[in-house]
């Protein structure tokens, strides 16, 4: 599998209390992966500097077939390179439909010839599949403030989708849902990276079994074991620092 990002000997601090130190992490064009581990890991901050929001200390950030650095980039920038961040808390425009927060969303030409050329309902079909990819068809003409949490939450993901990204961050995207809804964003992600790359931060475990991925575990600041989630979960390490509490 080839290497789609790899984060090498990355270390920040903010007022000497160092939030990553010395951490190393990659991950494959379609792969998925879970990120665990107590709060102050890190986990927050190492997506902060995936996306450009924080800039580390020293260390690289190596992205994609032509091996650019990511931190000389805006957020803007990485973005448009195809790294898409969601937020626990979801983001919807909530007097639009379902349809119109996917169409804002939409990857498509921004010149003036594009938008010159631009036909309205031409997008249609591929609002239509992707509101079907998320599960949302039915509400495809609702208002998005009238969805549950849990199909809020789909609709941000359906609207990262929308932007093709080739790396889609997700941060506890489980937290508030039901059992019905946590089964059906479990098979959203899992779909999502077998085109592209998704990391999950979580911590709900029975969740991340239901994803069966190589798990990633932080702790102050570095990876502290990696492997399938029985394997992490046996390291008398992270029973020791996550497990026990």
């Amino acid at each position: 599998m080839s290497t789609l990002l790899e984060v090498s000997g990355v270390s920040v601090s903010f007022d000497g209390f160092k939030a990553i130190n010395n951490l190393s992490f990659q991950i494959g064009k379609a792969e998925l992966r879970a990120v665990i581990g107590p709060n102050g890991a890190g986990k927050t901050t190492f997506m902060d500097i995936i996306t450009g929001k924080t800039k580390p200390d020293e260390g690289r950030v190596i992205w994609g077939d032509r091996s650019i650095s990511l931190l000389g980039m805006s957020e803007a920038k990485i973005a448009q390179e195809g790294v898409c961040r969601k937020f626990q808390k979801p983001t919807v425009f909530e007097d639009q439909s379902v349809r119109d927060n996917l169409m804002m969303a939409l990857k498509r030409g921004r010149s003036v010839w594009d938008v010159l050329k631009y036909r309205p309902g031409a997008d249609n079909a591929r609002l239509e599949q992707l509101a079907d990819e998320i599960g949302l068809l039915s509400e495809f003409s609702r208002p998005s403030g009238e969805l549950s949490h849990g199909q809020k939450q789909w609709l941000e993901i359906g609207m990262l989708l929308a932007q093709d990204p080739q790396l889609l961050l997700v941060d506890e995207p489980a937290a508030g849902m039901t059992p019905a809804e946590r089964e059906h964003t479990t098979n959203l992600l899992v779909e999502a990276a077998k085109t592209r790359a998704v990391v999950v931060v979580e911590h709900d475990m029975e969740f991340i079994r239901r994803l069966n991925c190589k798990v990633t575990v932080l702790h102050e600041g570095s990876v502290l074991a990696e492997g399938s989630l029985d394997h992490v979960t046996s390291n008398q390490e992270v029973i020791d620092v996550y497990l026990g509490r």
